[in-house]
């Protein structure tokens, strides 16, 4: 295969190469996986193929004015959006549901992510206890290491906004943090070396793809 970049793919998939189609889904299996895992727990696989099966059906929707991950983190959005609101419907109650407040805590049943430590474990936690907007624009940036112009064209807002939802959610993940934290000693270390956290819970709890 000549252009094995996502836009190389693209292009040939739509051309009728199967192959390349299998391939982009092989690169970004992952890293969608990771998306759902710590925000619907055993509803993940079918998010993930309902956010697969979207993408084949909108290829030639996608134009190129983002990258092909934003475009596709930009589908499992919708996707886990409407997953929550199905939820809601399906407990009867009103569907509507407002991400910029409500929790994965709230919305889910419990994560199915293992972490090793005990800061990792306050890192979940704390992650899953934010409003879903703030959670997702936060693991989005910790473990695909996307930047805030990239987390705009996920989530289709200025590059401002975005910017201000990233700067917002580290301040309410501190709050959650100091909230939820056995010990003074355990919020200080996981404080101190977030990054480090976070890093290490993409590599253990959810894989390195």
């Amino acid at each position: 295969m000549a252009d094995d970049s996502d836009a190389g793919l693209v292009e040939a998939w739509r051309a009728g190469d199967r192959a390349a189609g299998k391939r982009l889904f092989e690169r970004h299996y992952a890293a969608v996986a990771r998306f759902f895992r710590n925000k619907v727990g055993e509803a993940g696989p079918d998010l993930i193929q309902r956010t697969f099966l979207a993408c084949v059906e909108g290829r030639e929707r996608f134009r190129h004015d983002a990258s092909f991950r934003s475009y596709l983190f930009s589908i499992a959005y919708k996707v886990l959006c409407k997953h929550y609101r199905e939820q809601r419907r399906a407990a009867d109650r009103d569907g509507g549901v407002d991400f910029a407040e409500a929790s994965a805590h709230e919305l889910s049943s419990m994560l199915s992510a293992v972490a090793a430590r005990q800061e990792q474990r306050l890192l979940l936690e704390g992650l899953r206890r934010l409003p879903v907007d703030y959670q997702v624009v936060l693991e989005l940036h910790y473990w695909e290491g996307m930047s805030a112009a990239e987390l705009a064209e996920v989530l289709a807002l200025p590059l401002g906004t975005a910017k201000t939802r990233l700067r917002r959610g580290r301040e309410l993940l501190e709050a959650r943090l100091a909230e939820l934290a056995a010990s003074p000693s355990l919020l200080q270390s996981t404080l101190a070396n977030l990054d480090a956290w976070a890093a290490q819970l993409r590599l253990q709890a959810f894989g390195e793809g």
